[in-house]
């Protein structure tokens, strides 16, 4: 699906769980909406539990779509069993036995790259559709969109659903939220691999800061632009903020602890009486997020 021009694609990732990455995407759709544009779109690629759609009570569902990857299946009246499939697959997916006449896909293991097709001379080997997931479209109450993977259980294949989940979502927004699963896995890679900026989302924690490092390490090497978010600012102790220093890494905003919209989150009222102080700080970044795109084409909202 087309894009619109200039769109702003901007990933919220962190280098474990717990942080409160969805938190923080959550309220980025809300406040963007409110002070900068209404075309504006969150995408959960944590496609093996996404759960933004869980703090908005008043979502509509919009749309619901299967996503499917092809899966090579092989015809056992014109094998060979040659082999040469065996060796073309990086992934170790294809099992050939040529003395007793056997030759199968593993679809857990399939990548569906098509690498099988072209190693085989004698058309044995012809692709069909097996479903992945499930692709959903929302409408929250104040017209914001929402798009959802949600990868079939059992399932391996995370990095592949979200390629389809992108390919369904943000076609018409200016700004696009992919909330990325945690992690520095290959997901991760994924879900940042085209996008225009970073935001990561640590907590000033001993755990927050060693996994910030892994993420910090990937973004450096895939060169993606980043800034930091710590939440829960006001715990822990100083060791991230010297991290940081040292590194010369830009602090996008704080976020400060409290029980109260703690006590808010776990009854899922994310975006119900939230405290001034939080709201002031994603405010904040919001504002230094505008400027870092000034030179981006649209009529956005101020």
């Amino acid at each position: 699906m087309s894009q619109i021009n200039n769109q702003i694609r901007i990933a919220i990732a962190s280098g474990k769980g717990g942080t409160g990455k969805t938190t923080v995407s959550v309220n980025l759709l809300h406040f963007i909406r409110m002070h900068w544009t209404e075309s504006v779109e969150l995408i959960d690629c944590d496609v093996e539990e996404p759960n933004a759609a869980l703090f908005f009570p008043d979502i509509q569902k919009l749309q619901l779509k299967d996503a499917f990857q092809l899966i090579p299946g092989i015809d056992i009246e014109k094998c060979t069993f040659c082999r040469k499939c065996v060796e073309y697959c990086e992934f170790n997916a294809i099992v050939v036995i040529p003395p007793v006449g056997f030759a199968e896909v593993n679809p857990s293991l399939c990548h569906s790259c098509g690498a099988c097709m072209v190693a085989c001379k004698f058309d044995a080997i012809q692709e069909y559709p097996e479903k992945l997931g499930e692709i959903e479209s929302f409408s929250t109450m104040h017209h914001s969109r929402l798009t959802e993977g949600r990868l079939e259980i059992g399932s391996a294949m995370q990095t592949l659903m979200i390629k389809e989940l992108k390919k369904e979502a943000g076609a018409h927004s200016e700004i696009c939220l992919f909330d990325s699963p945690p992690g520095t896995s290959c997901p991760v890679v994924t879900t940042v691999a085209d996008s225009d900026y970073v935001m990561l989302v640590t907590e000033p924690t001993p755990f927050g800061l060693y996994d910030l490092q892994l993420m910090v390490e990937l973004l450096r090497e895939i060169k993606k632009p980043f800034a930091v978010i710590v939440n829960k600012a006001g715990i822990g102790n100083r060791d991230m903020y010297d991290y940081l220093a040292k590194e010369h890494i830009e602090i996008l905003g704080e976020i400060p602890f409290s029980r109260e919209y703690a006590a808010n989150y776990s009854s899922g009222n994310l975006l119900v009486n939230i405290p001034t102080n939080i709201e002031e700080g994603y405010l904040s970044i919001i504002q230094k997020i505008k400027k870092k795109f000034k030179d981006h084409a649209g009529n956005y909202h101020t």
